[in-house]
């Protein structure tokens, strides 16, 4: 068994979704979930099929990112995994509905953070083994901080 890292590349402003599911209709499924979910909403999203023909199966309403994803989903390379990269929206507003889809097993990571996937690869393929979603904790958050953090999530109006 071989281990390795993979760097995911992106858009410093879009927003991903890492996540497993089980069928080759996971790809139609989420592309409906992402379009009745925000309005505006850019997204690409790319799904590798595990049987049959493993095709990487790709949606989106927007073709820069959907090729961002059918990229990245390949250098994963591990079967039934995906990988939603959105813009104007946050992974807060689609994540409930995206962990409610019938074929969906796990997430693994929704951030906008820089994302290393931890693959392991065997003779029968690869696997996801966990992320690395963005950096270290670098103290404890101190008074300063916490007003900090509460002025920006309603600067953000996710708080009145």
């Amino acid at each position: 068994m071989e281990i390795k890292t993979i760097k995911l590349d992106y858009p410093e402003e879009a927003n991903i979704i890492l996540g497993q599911s089980h069928f080759i209709k996971t790809a139609e499924d989420l592309y409906e979930i992402m379009v009745s979910s925000v309005p505006g909403i850019k997204f690409g999203l790319a799904f590798n099929e595990a049987s049959g023909p493993c095709l990487v199966r790709a949606e989106g309403n927007d073709e820069k990112l959907k090729r961002i994803a059918i990229s990245n989903i390949q250098e994963i390379g591990a079967g039934h995994t995906f990988l939603i990269i959105m813009e104007n929206a946050f992974p807060i507003n689609v994540l409930n509905a995206v962990k409610q889809c019938p074929e969906v097993c796990r997430i693994f990571c929704a951030t906008a953070n820089p994302v290393e996937v931890i693959v392991s690869e065997t003779e029968q393929g690869r696997g996801i083994l966990g992320v690395i979603d963005g950096a270290v904790p670098q103290g404890v958050e101190k008074e300063e901080d916490v007003e900090k953090r509460k002025k920006f999530l309603r600067t953000i109006s996710y708080k009145l």
